[in-house]
């Protein structure tokens, strides 16, 4: 039976080494008493931090995180992941049709009030896809393998957006692929916001996000997780003189119907007596 502290050959060379060397068994009471960096137990059982979105948003192990000194401009403000009054989505899509130039949904997604993600799907188009368009959509063939039927994105979607202020930037491209339509009134579209607007031209998203926020995005691949958050905190950041805007423009036309609809009314002429 081998003695206490040297029954393996791993003891045994420890062993010889400090005989040889008195550094070394010097080196050996210095490292017991110094604790690991990171539990491996704890990452083995099942506790190691996971994204709110899922396997599919994990970062490899490989890439470094960011340091926490120095907080992204469009990071969440909040904790809050409900579904607030006020929605932001985007789109990103794919090519389809023979020549890939017509656009399909690929990817939707939508943040609340605070940045949160509520809702985020890669699509399976109904049709064949000819180009997954992934320098600008990010998306890959491997996103789209077990990614969910258009139908039933849309059907979330419909149901999250309903009854709800609706923002984003073009969102009539984004509305289009989706198959649907958001009432005028309820819809705060940045690229449609006339102060925003650079000698009566619509400006890019990215443009407006450095100008107003700080921030850039869609340096290479689009992510619409991060141009919904822009779109949402554009927004925010103007949303009392926006929302002042809307109210003016509502009474303008109520105003501008009731008296064209007075005009249109026949006269009704006195009865003879």
């Amino acid at each position: 039976m081998a003695k206490e502290g040297y029954g393996t050959a791993g003891g045994k060379a420890a062993a010889a080494a400090a005989a040889c060397n008195p550094n070394w068994a010097s080196l050996q009471e210095k490292l017991k008493g110094r604790k690991p960096l990171v539990s491996l137990a704890s990452l083995d059982n099942g506790t190691r931090a996971t994204s709110a979105l899922g396997k599919r948003k994990e970062r490899p192990d490989t890439v470094p995180a960011a340091p926490l000194s120095t907080p992204s401009i469009l990071a969440p403000t909040s904790e809050d992941f409900s579904l607030t009054e006020a929605l932001a989505m985007d789109c990103e899509m794919v090519g389809v049709s023979f020549q890939g130039n017509k656009s399909a949904l690929g990817r939707v997604s939508l943040v609340n009030t605070w940045g949160n993600v509520v809702y985020d799907e890669y699509v399976r188009p109904i049709e064949y896809v000819v180009d997954f368009r992934t320098k600008i959509s990010g998306i890959r063939p491997r996103n789209l393998m077990k990614a969910k039927e258009f139908s039933t994105v849309q059907k979330k979607v419909a149901e999250a957006i309903k009854g709800r202020i609706l923002v984003g930037h073009a969102l009539h491209n984004d509305l289009k692929v989706l198959l649907l339509s958001h009432p005028r009134k309820d819809t705060r579209d940045t690229a449609e916001y006339q102060p925003f607007l650079r000698e009566g031209r619509k400006r890019a998203l990215r443009d407006l996000a450095a100008e107003i926020l700080g921030a850039k995005i869609q340096q290479k691949e689009h992510c619409s997780i991060e141009d919904a958050r822009a779109a949402m905190f554009i927004y925010q950041k103007h949303k009392k003189e926006w929302e002042k805007n809307i109210m003016k423009q509502f009474r303008f036309n109520k105003k501008h119907k009731n008296k064209h609809r007075k005009k249109s009314m026949p006269e009704q002429t006195p009865k003879a007596s």
